[in-house]
């Protein structure tokens, strides 16, 4: 499990346009997430699709990285 992490941190160290977007992408989730009522139709929907994003981004580097 650490090794995975630490493959993880390497790309992100890499690749910090990379890391930003998904960080970005996951903050967006959680933002919508906490503020639902100010957001309008199915925002559950769009929080956990961002998340969901956000979550698929941090697995790419495992599956890039050797």
């Amino acid at each position: 499990m650490y090794k995975k992490y630490q493959k993880v941190q390497k790309y992100f160290a890499r690749h910090s346009s990379y890391s930003a977007v998904v960080h970005l992408i996951v903050g967006i989730g959680i933002g919508i997430f906490i503020t639902y009522p100010l957001v309008g139709l199915h925002p559950l929907r769009w929080s956990l699709g961002f998340l969901v994003v956000g979550i698929l981004g941090h697995l790419y580097p495992l599956m890039v990285e050797k």
